[in-house]
């Protein structure tokens, strides 16, 4: 199989059927994506697969061959974080940081779709995004925030 990660090929001997959150942690060790629930639910699993937001834990390494893939660690650096890390990381979104990963690649993917979204859009992105810390409102912040630094960006690139 062959796999393209964070603009990287990568070529691998797996059954097709493998989880896709398997092969990023144990196979790349990308350690963004968590494993949370095993069962699609919590979101801590999220990657983009062709900039839209997917459950890994869910998803075979056989549906995403030949498409592409990024995680949390192929978002930015940490000299120049993509600006929904940014984001997170300005206003302090995360206290145990287990759901993070999915938080942030929903966050993008919502970005990637409306450029401009509002509260109640960012909430429907957002709602099957399990945070046991109680962090909602600040991951909320985070995502308006997110929103201006990505208009920003925009902005600033043309």
């Amino acid at each position: 199989m062959t796999l393209r990660v964070n603009r990287e090929v990568r070529s691998l001997e797996l059954a097709p059927e493998t989880p896709l959150l398997y092969v990023l942690r144990n196979d790349f060790a990308l350690n963004g994506p968590k494993y949370g629930c095993g069962l699609g639910e919590c979101g801590a699993c999220a990657v983009l697969v062709d900039g839209r937001a997917v459950r890994s834990c869910v998803v075979t390494i056989a549906s995403v061959e030949d498409r592409e893939i990024t995680t949390l660690e192929g978002l930015g650096t940490p000299e120049n974080p993509h600006p929904v890390q940014r984001a997170f990381i300005e206003v302090q979104a995360a206290q145990c940081g287990y759901c993070v990963n999915g938080m942030v690649m929903a966050v993008t993917a919502l970005l990637n779709r409306i450029s401009a979204p509002d509260d109640a859009t960012i909430r429907k992105a957002l709602e099957r995004h399990l945070c046991r810390c109680g962090t909602h409102v600040e991951i909320l912040r985070a995502a308006r925030r997110a929103t201006e630094l990505v208009a920003e960006a925009r902005e600033a690139s043309r």
